[in-house]
């Protein structure tokens, strides 16, 4: 087994910025991102260490700038697995102080932004940084090449792209700073970037020990992720005529739905096409098991796109139809309280499919029932195990275009699974900490028939017969023993919702007390349909407890259908 070298070395940005490295941004990394707040940071903190003048540039203290990390060999050619911000960041900053020094000066700069090629030698010009192909000839055109950075003032920002308006923004930031502090004061600061300000440069010839190194290292900022490595095997594979299509394409769908959720979505996709719990890296199994870059335009057009958009959908109640689409959008709210995602997949496989998008009748049908079934998953604590063997069979049963509504499906509960549901919400649910709330909510919006709009952060559950009541208590004249308070405490008809949390001294207070000070607002009107019956009672004996039981037990059965 051959061993993967990794080096790693300090250098001064006069070593970065010459022949020794010729540094290339690959496909996967995003654009340039830093706006004028990061630039200007990184601009004012070198002004601040630059001091006024008083020193040598020598007697200066050495700049740190951080690390990076590369995929580079011995030749000069090296990709940018972190650090392209920065060394973007700089080269308009070197860009930026040519601009501003007399031709002298101006003309040293110019061997830090690129080698000068040669006519009679047929010797083009040597970039020291090239950026991503849209922006590459952007860049050296308005940026690296003389007098460029003054043509930008000309460009219309409406009609470039967004990694272009920021480097435009940086780059105008920069000369009108350089215009504020004068001539001598720009000398010293190139000077200073080009002798005094370090990089710690991590380079290996291996991608996988690379991106190790930079997970390591980078724990913060627009990290690389899985996404953007499958982007370039995916956008890699497609004719180059295509290539900008496509990655705009993706790009604009990774926007639409964030970095994070459309990291999710790869996840999601995953699970849809290998209907199996994770055995491998989620990159190993989408290049080995799905192998996107085997046909990367029908993935991007046919799968991609439309599980983004159906995902989008169900996570911001975003669906829209002439019919039905309140009614859908809030059964995906009430989705998106269970405590797991394993019903994302089938969610997304049955919305993106037009023929069920396009038919609000039929998916009204769908997200109820499934509904149900995550929700009767999550109340008898199904393991993963059962989660994900459930769903993958729902996922054939969706692809294979079964009947999912007949008995036999495997979006509907058997006999015994409704049974299973039933004796756990008829059983002491207070105790079952992580669905007590989710269950009182949904029964409570069912008796207010789902008018009622809740903020889960602020909502507690709270017994009304007090989990230890007073020895003198009217409680103790209702419930004349342990086993009976036992019996009835933590039973659901016993069970309140409160919108914040009350003196826990005043949950002892006798019934009628506790009504007044405990279960109402200052209006004096609680906001749950649950409480508000309790404000009915006159009393609150086990016979009150009990027929509550029964009475609640029964909306959750015609709500679940059990």
């Amino acid at each position: 087994m051959n061993r993967v070298s990794i080096k790693g070395e300090q250098h001064p940005i006069k070593k970065i910025f010459s022949d020794d490295f010729m540094f290339t941004i690959p496909l996967y990394q995003r654009p340039y991102a830093w706006t004028k707040e990061e630039a200007g940071e990184l601009l004012e903190d070198l002004l601040t260490f630059l001091g006024d003048g008083n020193e040598t540039i020598d007697e200066l203290n050495p700049y740190f700038l951080g690390s990076i990390v590369l995929i580079k060999s011995e030749q000069p050619a090296a990709e940018i697995v972190d650090g392209q911000q920065r060394l973007t960041t700089l080269t308009i900053l070197l860009a930026a102080l040519r601009a501003s020094l007399p031709t002298e000066h101006a003309n040293d700069l110019t061997t830090f932004l690129y080698q000068r090629g040669s006519l009679i030698a047929g010797t083009p010009n040597r970039y020291r940084l090239t950026l991503r192909e849209r922006d590459a000839d952007f860049f050296k055109e308005y940026i690296q090449n003389e007098g460029g950075i003054n043509k930008l003032k000309e460009l219309n920002s409406v009609e470039l792209m967004d990694s272009q308006k920021l480097i435009k923004e940086n780059a105008h930031l920069f000369l009108q700073r350089f215009h504020a502090i004068g001539e001598h004061c720009c000398i010293r600061l190139a000077q200073f970037i080009i002798t005094q300000c370090f990089l710690v440069v991590v380079s290996t010839p291996d991608f996988d020990s690379a991106y190790r190194i930079f997970s390591v290292l980078n724990n913060r900022g627009l990290d690389l992720s899985v996404t953007d490595i499958l982007k370039a095997d995916i956008i890699g594979k497609i004719p180059e005529s295509q290539q900008e299509k496509y990655t705009k394409k993706w790009e604009d769908t990774e926007e639409n739905l964030g970095r994070e959720l459309f990291k999710d979505l790869f996840s999601h996709i995953r699970m849809i096409k290998e209907k199996k719990k994770l055995s491998k890296s989620i990159l190993k199994e989408f290049q080995e098991n799905i192998n996107p870059a085997a046909g990367p335009q029908q993935f991007i057009d046919e799968i991609l796109a439309p599980y983004a958009k159906a995902f989008s959908d169900i996570y911001n109640l975003t669906y829209e139809s002439e019919a039905r689409a309140q009614e859908i959008n809030q059964l995906f709210k009430w989705l998106n309280k269970i405590d797991n995602f394993d019903w994302v997949p089938p969610a997304i496989l049955y919305l993106s499919r037009n023929r069920n998008r396009n038919n609000p009748d039929n998916l009204l049908r769908f997200f109820r029932d499934l509904d149900r079934l995550a929700a009767g998953l999550m109340i008898v604590r199904a393991n993963i195990n059962e989660r994900i063997e459930r769903y993958s069979r729902l996922l054939t049963a969706i692809e294979q275009e079964e009947d999912l509504f007949n008995s036999y499906s495997p979006l509907q509960f058997t006999p015994e699974e409704s049974n299973n549901i039933l004796r756990v919400l008829d059983s002491d649910l207070y105790l079952m900490q992580k669905i007590r709330r989710y269950v009182l909510v949904r029964l409570d919006a069912a008796l207010s028939e789902g008018e009622a709009s809740y903020n889960f952060s602020n909502i507690t559950v709270e017994h009304v017969l007090p989990q230890n009541p007073g020895a003198n208590s009217e409680w103790m004249k209702w419930f004349a023993n342990q086993q009976e308070h036992a019996q009835y405490v933590h039973r659901l008809g016993n069970l309140v919702l409160l919108s914040c949390a009350k003196n826990t001294l005043a949950q002892n207070y006798d019934f009628d007390v506790k009504k007044q000070k405990y279960f109402t607002t200052k209006t004096g009107v609680s906001p749950f349909a649950l409480t508000t019956q309790v404000l009915r009672e006159q009393e609150w004996t086990p016979e009150v407890i009990a027929r509550r039981q029964k009475e609640q037990i029964n909306v959750l059965k015609n709500l679940w259908r059990l």
